[in-house]
């Protein structure tokens, strides 16, 4: 995945609680084969499109101010739900690479970490003043900035987050918890030679090791007549 260091983007405000994996991609372009770079139509299609197909103007996303959003401001428990990975994927093939929210459902927000799409808590009351900022302001952007965990906005005072540091690491690196774990090959390769040394007991190779077919036989309940 890219690594995420410094994003100045469009901001929508999607100020909504409660959208869940299933308002984000419905399940049926995951099962009918639709390339994950190719689920960005099918992001939030629910709220972008009407029944007929045609676009809703009144959906914010399809509003010419925040088309081509990159961040999205959203209400709580933003992506709760079914444990589905498209969702992100989809988020992400509409061009999303940051979600700014009070809560987020916890395993969408993991799903966020392993793909590259970064997911900012903030206070309810702050995110509720940068979604006003950029629908009054003379244009809708925010920078998110990972190396710094801060949100800024011309104008407004900038806003901190936290993140765990390993996941801000993957982030930053690109790397999601298989590769960063590989990442430190050498030194789980020196933890190993080192355990070894210390208990060698624990590390018997296969010429050392008991054989099973040592072993008695194993006990029965069976009653010798």
């Amino acid at each position: 995945m890219s690594p995420f260091g410094v994003l100045t983007a469009t901001a929508a405000p999607l100020w909504r609680d409660n959208i869940d994996t299933d308002l984000i991609v419905r399940v049926e372009p995951l099962f009918g084969g639709v390339p994950r770079e190719e689920l960005g139509p099918h992001a939030l299609a629910a709220l972008r499109f009407r029944a007929d197909g045609s676009e809703d103007p009144a959906c914010v996303l399809n509003q010419p101010r925040y088309r081509g959003a990159g961040i999205l401001l959203a209400g709580d428990n933003f992506g709760c739900g079914s444990s589905r990975e498209g969702a992100v994927w989809a988020l992400m093939a509409l061009g999303i690479r940051c979600i700014v929210a009070p809560s987020f459902g916890d395993i969408f927000q993991g799903n966020c970490f392993q793909n590259g799409l970064l997911p900012v808590r903030l206070p309810r009351a702050q995110v509720e003043v940068l979604a006003r900022a950029v629908a009054e302001g003379a244009d809708a952007v925010l920078t998110v900035d990972l190396q710094a965990c801060t949100v800024r906005r011309e104008g407004l005072p900038t806003l901190p987050f936290a993140l765990p540091p390993r996941r801000r690491e993957g982030l930053l690196r690109g790397l999601d918890d298989l590769e960063l774990t590989l990442a430190r090959g050498a030194e789980i390769d020196a933890f190993q030679r080192r355990d070894r040394a210390l208990h060698p007991w624990l590390h018997l190779d296969g010429a050392r090791r008991p054989s099973l077919a040592a072993d008695p036989a194993p006990h029965t309940d069976k009653e010798t007549p």
